[in-house]
């Protein structure tokens, strides 16, 4: 199971180096063009996936802090539990931990969530996202192929 712990704590290394460089970098609600694309746009959010309960008027902080803190005890007592065969399942869930002790750590020190890749089409923006939420969104994707595969995915790994 360390290993993968090893690939969570990568993922959160990676989150808030990329957050703490976006924070000294840019001024709020800064944003440059990367690519035809993509965009870096400094954002706060206090609600959830989409911006979810963004103007709920602040109790929703805590109340995501506890989602996040149960959903973080539960991955990784699932991931404790694994069989050594498991390998896509246990980095499925742990690009989703990592994910989301990032997050978290960032409701707990500041109250919100830095996001800063914004991906565009024309004038349509993906809501503003960060490393974390790719971590946790490529996890999930994972977890769905995975059970989509059947019980018999496991054997070939």
């Amino acid at each position: 199971m360390f290993k993968w712990l090893g690939l969570s704590l990568l993922v959160i290394v990676l989150d808030q180096v990329s957050k703490l460089w976006v924070v000294a970098s840019f001024s709020l609600y800064e944003s440059i063009d990367v690519m035809p694309f993509v965009n870096l746009t400094y954002v706060h959010n206090k609600g959830a996936a989409f911006s979810f309960l963004s103007t709920a008027g602040g109790w929703q902080r805590w109340f995501f802090v506890a989602i996040a803190s149960i959903a973080t005890l539960i991955l990784v007592i699932w991931l404790s539990r694994l069989k050594p065969k498991e390998k896509w399942m246990a980095v499925s869930l742990s690009l989703i931990l990592g994910g989301a002790i990032g997050n978290l750590y960032d409701r707990v020190a500041y109250g919100y969530v830095i996001d800063f890749i914004d991906v565009y089409y024309n004038s349509y923006h993906w809501p503003v996202f960060n490393i974390a939420d790719s971590a946790i969104s490529i996890g999930v994707v994972m977890m769905l192929i995975d059970m989509f595969r059947g019980e018999d995915s496991t054997a070939s790994q």
